[in-house]
């Protein structure tokens, strides 16, 4: 397993008790339900899955062709 990158967040007293809270109901620590929550928010944007990280992003699809400049 690849190891994880360490980064420091800096988050509002009031955000942070929320957070605690919200972890504490769904039996995880503040850093897991953090990870969790950028996972859903990852999936919900572009389909994240274990290994996404070395695979390429979406490309955008091509302009019509003929429209007026």
């Amino acid at each position: 397993m690849a190891a994880k990158k360490t980064f420091l967040l800096r988050v509002d007293p009031a955000m942070w008790d929320q957070l605690e809270a919200w972890a504490a109901d769904e039996f995880r620590s503040v850093n897991g339900q953090v990870e969790y929550v950028l996972k859903e928010a990852l999936q919900q944007r572009r389909g994240w899955h274990r290994g996404a990280e070395q695979a390429e992003p979406p490309q955008r699809p091509p302009a019509p062709q003929g429209t007026p400049t």
